[in-house]
């Protein structure tokens, strides 16, 4: 009788045992890999949402103070002695517009704080804690209503930058009184007025409404944001219908060749230039070639309007190729014409990819500095401008405009500013995405 050696009975058994070992091997590197990979993601996100946070918390932490202002509420003498000495208001209405409105407001907070007429260094201390916007102010009201010379009125009125910082905590009153801009006689002072009532804060509308400013405390955005909405209106009427417009014709109706091909490259290459050759551009055709007015919003416009075109021809095309042929080859076999099928079917399908695009286009003209610098929109305007014609500036320069400033006041100024900015453009994000779940079709 033959034998059987071990060697060749044992070895099937080897095999067989050896090849799902294998295969436990592999699955588990291949879940370990998508572990990793998984953290991997969710670190990346989780890096994302910090830095984000840390931007946010930034912004926020040094700009929400700039939606409150200090206010002084007190008495006011409007002496005859110092706005119409002579009674000359009748004859000569300029006597009220010149008059020295200042002196009427140091010496109305001086009797408050028991300061005398002939302590000049109390004085200059008082007139400290008051904003020369009071000049504006006061002449309003007396030119206004003239029957207030010689009387007695409880006005509320800015605190100087300084003094506003200050009372907000903004300022290390820890410091030697040599190293800060507030005295330790105006910190007396403005903490007797907190506590009476007459020192408080209250919502900053002047930041929403007043104009550009040297003086921290009056400085505000409302022409920034009045031109703003001229450029965004500019930029939506003329880059929606012609962005739409040259989407259809190459995606519908444009032959396929080699002319068409390079429009599109152009196209997306466009997309991809910096801002700033746009601002170079439109400072040579619509400033120096056509003659527009410097720092103009329709100039802006025009401008943003170019740089917004490409973004919305790409994500009109995007859209038009989203709606399924089946849509198309429908129409047309019922009978309706080329242009009928695109307009009457493919269009409305195509709409809410159409407002999305338009409205991240316009949300990143929004948010950009650097054309507008070049078409001189950084000049110093303090009203508000009538038309797109006129003198104006917009939010995002203004931010960089205060930015520069070396008041400490301007900080906050600065952030609130682009807490603002940052609020318009989440604004419009969020159009975008409600209306792509408003109008958005599935097949």
């Amino acid at each position: 009788m033959s034998q059987v050696s071990p060697m060749s009975s044992t070895s099937p058994a080897i095999g067989v045992s050896a090849a799902p070992e294998r295969r436990d091997i592999g699955l588990r590197r291949r879940y370990a890999a998508e572990r990793r990979f998984r953290l991997f993601g969710m670190a990346a996100i989780g890096f994302g949402l910090l830095f984000l946070f840390l931007l946010l918390f930034s912004v926020v932490s040094k700009g929400y103070t700039a939606f409150q202002q200090s206010m002084i509420t007190i008495p006011v003498e409007f002496s005859e002695q110092i706005i119409d000495k002579n009674n000359e208001r009748a004859t000569n209405p300029q006597k009220l517009v010149s008059a020295n409105y200042p002196v009427v407001a140091r010496n109305a907070l001086a009797k408050v704080l028991g300061v005398s007429e002939d302590d000049r260094a109390g004085l200059k201390a008082v007139n400290g804690m008051i904003s020369d916007s009071v000049r504006v102010q006061f002449r309003n009201l007396v030119t206004a209503d003239p029957s207030i010379i010689g009387t007695t009125q409880t006005v509320t009125f800015l605190a100087h930058g300084d003094l506003d910082s200050a009372f907000k905590g903004q300022i290390d009153l820890s410091v030697p009184e040599n190293n800060r801009k507030v005295s330790d006689k105006q910190v007396g002072w403005m903490n007797t007025l907190a506590e009476s009532g007459a020192l408080s804060k209250h919502f900053n509308t002047g930041l929403f409404v007043n104009g550009a400013s040297s003086r921290p405390e009056a400085a505000g955005v409302g022409v920034a944001l009045v031109g703003s909405l001229y450029m965004m209106l500019i930029v939506l009427v003329l880059s929606l219908p012609i962005g739409v417009a040259a989407s259809i014709y190459l995606e519908e109706f444009a032959p396929k060749n080699r002319f068409t091909d390079l429009i599109e490259v152009n196209i997306n290459n466009l997309a991809a230039v910096p801002s700033i050759v746009y601002g170079l551009l439109g400072l040579a055709v619509f400033v120096n070639f056509a003659g527009f007015p410097r720092s103009a919003a329709l100039v802006g416009g025009l401008v943003l309007t170019l740089m917004t075109l490409p973004t919305i021809i790409i994500a009109t095309r995007a859209a038009l190729k989203a709606v399924p042929p089946s849509i198309r080859s429908a129409a047309l076999g019922l009978g309706a014409s080329k242009m009928q099928t695109v307009f009457h079917h493919v269009l409305p399908l195509a709409m809410p990819g159409i407002l999305t695009g338009t409205i991240i286009g316009l949300a990143h003209a929004l948010g950009e500095t650097a054309p507008l610098l070049l078409i001189g929109m950084v000049a110093f305007v303090a009203d508000v401008p009538a038309t797109p014609l006129d003198p104006s500036t917009a939010l995002p320069v203004q931010i960089y405009m205060w930015a520069n400033e070396a008041e400490r006041a301007f900080v906050e100024r600065t952030s609130g500013a682009i807490i603002v900015l940052l609020i318009f453009l989440i604004l419009m994000n969020v159009g975008a995405i409600l209306l792509r779940r408003r109008f958005e079709r599935r097949w």
